[in-house]
């Protein structure tokens, strides 16, 4: 496979040895903690330190984007279940497609905006694409590696492999990469990935000046064959010879020389720098004392989605040319300054200035009259102003972010603000308050394509997309974790197809897709609660979600209530060597007009015409760590082995997946 000789390169790495061997001991608990202040205090180690102390994987640091530090955590739990999967997080908002690397349908939405400027669209590709926010940074006292491995669904494999270590006490450096290959059970099916970044941070021995950064290049495609042509004669009717999925008939396949396959492929480079006027140091009571500093961030993305079909198809209607080879590029360069002042009395506050600029373009002009010409091209910039504020005062914790565009028509204006009380220490409650307004992505604004229907030129015409909401959160060790949120979203943006009857019935839905922008108020209610409840060595996890939506016109469609119930053992075994957890995992969602999916597009559009949903997902675990390995076995969708009712979709047209059983392993090494 592709991405092999990195594998080789990172076990040859394996070897190398850095300031300290590792001895790896236990974690106190205190240790256990985030830092989301001190940034330069914790992003290395102390030079003071002793070189013969015994380290323990608190050590091993772990920075997000936003200098949040937590350490690697080699501990399985129910919850490290949840996250072992493509994405690598909890996908329990989501509904993923019969193979891997395939898109991930919703059964929840947060309409918060972590960016005032548009992406490129094709959100349904974007689900594993990294953005910026996604890039981990690293501060280890010796190597270590992650390799994370788990079977797909026939002819591949998904591999995630990263290697970090220190050059120096100052210097960070880590490569990775993830690669995914799968043919899947249906006809032409195959998904591929292969998502490759380094990083590396710095800080100078006097602590003025550190500097971090990374590069990024993805590549995600998968063959598309436009869903099951007869689902009702041959997915449904549960006859023996379609129960092997690979001879159920596609709408897209060799035999009509419709094959087609869509793509995206992005290439980042990041850098963050700040420059302390004056030099942090650490008063009697160990706290942070004044800091003045300026800071600079660089962004430059280059990014491209295409859609490649063979010949047309009446799925799509009628085509100016063919071959189909429909591609949309966007180039984005930010610029940012910053000035930043904190004490131990006033908090943390940050001002910043921000040049953004975006050139999103086709690579031809369509002129369909004398009168009608679709440009091919977005481009220009945005001026911005921002803020950010963090402070704690004993057990109250703030933190509030502001960005207000000056110059530009499509960024748009921020603010987040939050508030979070420890009742004590096992309990918070918190609030936060949000507003936002951004022009839709731009392939709602602007779209070329050689089939004649997905043409469209929007900028001047959508107003920008505006979002307020207001959340609430109590978080307790006995009670539970209980969130809710309501937002109120205007001029709300989606895709939906505008075919008659007769067309639906003549399977031409998809060919009528086209972006609407919802004139009335949407009102959007979720409220979602955890708990754990444990007895002896039997754990009962439960995660229940409701939503509620109150709209003029039936445009945003989820599910009223998603639930997630897991039973299961844990204990020691074979005298502690190994710890292992086993049981079973309860997943249901009632049924709504779920989201259709558009392979051209690489969007989810809205439906009223079909209402999905209502089945069980019952699958049955084995999982087990021994040393620092966690080992993963799932029988997947184990119902369907006794179930004779075959309308389980993860789309209209895509059914979910069968019963399968996959294994992997998480394994750390420490050189």
């Amino acid at each position: 496979m592709k991405y092999f000789p990195l594998v080789i390169v990172l076990l040859i790495l394996l070897p190398l040895n850095a300031q300290v061997k590792p001895s790896i001991g236990p974690v106190k608990k205190d240790s256990v903690q985030s830092d989301s202040t001190d940034f330069k205090g914790s992003f290395i180690k102390s030079e003071q330190k002793e070189q013969s102390k015994t380290l323990t994987v608190a050590d091993y640091k772990i920075i997000s984007f936003e200098r949040d530090t937590s350490f690697l955590d080699t501990t399985l739990s129910i919850r490290k279940d949840y996250k072992y999967n493509y994405l690598r997080r909890d996908d329990f908002e989501l509904m993923p497609f019969s193979n891997v690397g395939q898109p991930y349908n919703s059964l929840g939405k947060n309409f918060d905006n972590l960016s005032v400027y548009p992406k490129i669209g094709a959100s349904a590709k974007n689900q594993k694409y990294l953005e910026v926010e996604d890039v981990r940074y690293f501060n280890v006292p010796t190597p270590l590696t992650e390799l994370m491995f788990k079977t797909t669904f026939e002819q591949g494999q998904f591999l995630d492999a990263m290697l970090t270590l220190n050059t120096s006490r100052r210097l960070n450096v880590s490569i990775a990469f993830t690669g995914s290959r799968s043919l899947g059970k249906y006809q032409f099916n195959q998904s591929e990935a292969g998502i490759f970044r380094t990083t590396f941070n710095y800080r100078t021995a006097n602590n003025r000046y550190w500097v971090r950064g990374h590069y990024a290049s993805q590549d995600i495609e998968t063959e598309e064959n436009g869903g099951i042509a007869e689902k009702a004669l041959q997915f449904e009717s549960g006859e023996e010879e379609f129960l092997d999925r690979s001879r159920i008939d596609v709408l897209f396949n060799s035999a009509n020389g419709q094959l087609a396959d869509n793509r995206i492929l992005g290439k980042r480079y990041f850098l963050d720098h700040q420059l302390n006027l004056v030099r942090p140091r650490k008063d009697s009571t160990k706290t942070k004392s004044t800091l003045l500093a300026i800071g600079h961030r660089f962004n430059y993305e280059s990014k491209f989605y295409q859609f490649n079909q063979n010949s047309q198809s009446d799925s799509f209607g009628a085509t100016f040319i063919g071959p189909i080879a429909d591609r949309s590029t966007l180039k984005t360069m930010f610029n940012e300054v910053s000035a930043i002042f904190s004490n131990k009395t006033l908090g943390s506050l940050s001002g910043s200035v921000s040049l953004y600029n975006y050139n999103y373009f086709f690579n031809s002009l369509l002129v369909l009259s004398d009168t009608q010409t679709i440009l091919n091209k977005l481009e220009g910039e945005e001026i911005s102003i921002g803020g950010d504020y963090k402070n704690k005062i004993g057990p109250l914790s703030l933190s509030g972010r502001l960005r207000y565009n000056l110059s530009g028509e499509l960024a748009g204006n921020l603010f987040d603000a939050l508030a979070t009380y420890n009742i004590s220490s096992n309990s918070s409650v918190s609030g936060g308050i949000h507003g936002s307004s951004r022009a839709p992505n731009f392939n709602f604004l602007l779209y070329q394509s050689d089939y004649e229907n997905f043409n469209w030129q929007n900028d001047g015409v959508f107003e920008k997309q505006q979002i307020q909401s207001i959340s609430f959160g109590f978080d307790s060790k006995f009670l539970g974790n209980l969130s809710a949120k309501y937002s109120a979203i205007d001029n709300y943006t989606y895709f939906a197809s505008g075919a008659t009857e007769e067309q639906i019935a003549a399977g031409q839905q998809n060919a009528f897709v086209r972006p609407l922008q919802e004139s009335e108020t949407i009102n959007y209610l979720k409220v979602k609660y955890q708990k754990e409840l444990k007895w002896r060595k039997w754990a009962l996890n439960n995660t229940l979600m409701y939503q509620e939506v109150s709209q003029t016109n039936q445009v945003l469609n989820v599910p009223q209530f998603v639930t997630r119930n897991s039973l299961y053992f844990s204990s020691d075994v074979f005298k502690k060597a190994m710890f292992l957890q086993t049981g079973v995992s309860f997943k249901y969602f009632t049924s709504y007009n779920m989201d259709g999916y558009h392979p051209l597009l690489g969007e989810f559009y809205t439906q009223n015409n079909e209402e999905l949903g209502g089945f069980p997902l019952i699958d049955f675990f084995i999982n087990a760590k021994v040393r620092q390995t966690r080992i993963f076995l799932k029988a997947e969708h184990l119902n369907t082995i006794w179930g004779k009712q075959y309308n389980y979709y993860a789309a209209p047209n895509y059914p979910y997946r069968d019963f399968v059983i996959r294994f992997g392993l998480v394994w750390n090494f420490f050189s």
